[in-house]
This record gives structure tokens, sequence and C-alpha cells, in this order.
């Protein structure tokens, strides 16, 4: 029988999994269009004219057209200020009967569109405050959980971390999903303790390798959003990325574990491409 220190945690393979909705997503696009000869659009809002900005923008929209959903960009001066952003924000959000932008790209694409802010923002603009109206985080959490077969209904979850991107808005996806929650902060007197009794723990600090193995519960499932450069002079770029968990550590402890990169990262273009056919479909069928 494999001793305690033999264990290891099953690797959540969220480009697995991305790869799969993505398949999904292709496929459901192609019945909308037959059937109902309309298919989703993605809005693409940029903010100034950054060359690396234009580079992801434009892997996204290769993304798009590899599962049938159109997209489009929305450019906006460097200048803009923050409440304008968010102002735009709000109309793509709003419901296609309310006047302005929604009804333009309704009459163009024919749904309620996705909406994706490219980053980094201008410095005078707060980046945490205009993503807070749309996390995909967090839905990519939630998704590697259920599709990973791990049940979250009367489980202990801890989320370490309380952004408005990621910490309070998955913490209330946690508790719509019958999951009893308790968020771990920089003021919480002894982390590790709360973590050591979690069924479940997101990770979503921002602080590299913080979440020891030994923090972790026999058998727990580990989540972990922190993307984290650090040091390394073995890597050309001279840095390499890691998480807010002890990856090596906790992976001799935990039942289930995403991976730096490659865990919670792919999933975010995925749930974009979801989130965009989830609210066409949501139009179809009102």
């Amino acid at each position: 029988m494999a001793s305690p220190s033999d264990r290891k945690a099953t690797i959540i393979d969220g480009k697995a999994v991305a790869q799969t909705i993505r398949s999904e997503i292709a496929s459901e696009v192609r019945h909308l269009s037959e059937k109902y000869g309309k298919v989703p659009g993605l809005a693409v809002i940029i903010v100034g004219n950054r060359k690396d900005s234009q580079s992801y923008v434009s892997m996204k929209r290769k993304a798009c057209a590899e599962v049938g959903i159109k997209s489009f960009d929305i450019d906006l001066p460097q200048q803009v200020s923050e409440p304008e952003l968010i102002s735009k924000v709000h109309e793509l959000n709003a419901h296609p009967d309310v006047h302005g932008w929604p009804n333009l790209l309704t009459t163009l694409l024919g749904f309620t569109v996705g909406i994706l802010v490219q980053l980094p923002l201008p410095k005078h603009i707060n980046e945490e405050k205009v993503l807070s109206e749309i996390s995909l985080e967090k839905d990519g959490c939630l998704e590697l959980l259920s599709r990973s077969g791990i049940s979250t209904k009367g489980k202990k979850a801890v989320v370490v971390g309380r952004s408005n991107i990621v910490g309070l808005p998955v913490s209330l996806l946690l508790l719509k999903a019958d999951a009893t929650v308790t968020i771990v902060h920089s003021h919480t007197d002894n982390p590790e303790s709360i973590i050591r009794e979690a069924d479940i723990v997101i990770a979503a600090a921002g602080q590299a390798m913080m979440i020891k193995g030994s923090w972790i519960k026999p058998g727990a499932a580990v989540i972990d959003v922190g993307t984290n450069a650090v040091d390394d002079p073995s890597k050309k770029s001279g840095y390499r990325l890691v998480g807010d968990v002890d990856f090596q550590e906790a992976c001799k402890v935990a039942g289930w574990i995403t991976p730096v990169p490659g865990g919670v990262g792919p999933m975010t273009v995925a749930m974009l491409l979801k989130n965009t056919l989830d609210g066409a479909k949501r139009v179809i069928h009102h």
C-alpha cells in the first residue's frame, strides 16, 4: 500500500478542459447558425494603441473565429476617463432594447454581445474597478471544479484573497453552489489553520507560493488563480511563473490541483466565449 508521502494529486488540466469547452461552443454556434441564421458576437474594448494589446486582441479574435463567434473592436482613446470606460461597459451589458450601443450591436450581430476589456489600461484608470464589471477567472474556477467531478454542495470552501475581480465574486458563486464559504485575507489571524479545514481552496491572493503543502487538508481540491513571476536564472526570460500555492508540496497532499501556468489561465478565453454564447442563447429563448 502506498505511503502518504507517495500520494500524488490529480492535476486539473486547464488547457484540456478549455479545448473541450471550445469544441462544445463550436458545435452549439453551428446549431444556432443553422436554426436561426444568427451567431453570437463579442465586442473587444481597446483603450489606446499599444502594440502588445493589439496582438492579444488578434489572438482572441482568432479564438472567436475558430468557434464561429463574430468579433469586432471598439477603440477608445488613451485619454478616455475611467467613468466613461465603465459607462461603455454598462451600455454593452445592457439589454438590447435599451437605446445606444446594444441596439447597434444587436442589429449587426443578432445577439447581445460578450464584452472583453483588453489590458493593460492607461495608468489613470483603475483596472480592478473596470474588470469587476466583467470577470472571467471566477467562472473558470467553478467550471474546473464541476468538470473534474468535484461537488461543492455542503463542502467547506476557503477563498484566499478578497479582490473585486476574483476573491469576492468567486465566494458568492461558491455560496450559490451550496458551499460553506470562508474568506481569508491579509488581516486574517492564523490563516493556515482555516485553510487546513477546507475541502476546496481557491487561491487568489497574488503572493507567490504563499500557501504551503502543510496548509492543505489531505484530499482537498486546490484551484490556484495566482500568476506570479519569480526569478529563475535557468530560464531565458530570467523568470518563471508560479501560483499562490507551493505546487510541489501541495501535490503530495491535495486530491486535485491546478498547475500554474496551464490551470485557470487557459480557461479565461474559453469562459469568455462560453459566456458570449450563453448570452446569445438567453436572448433567443427569452
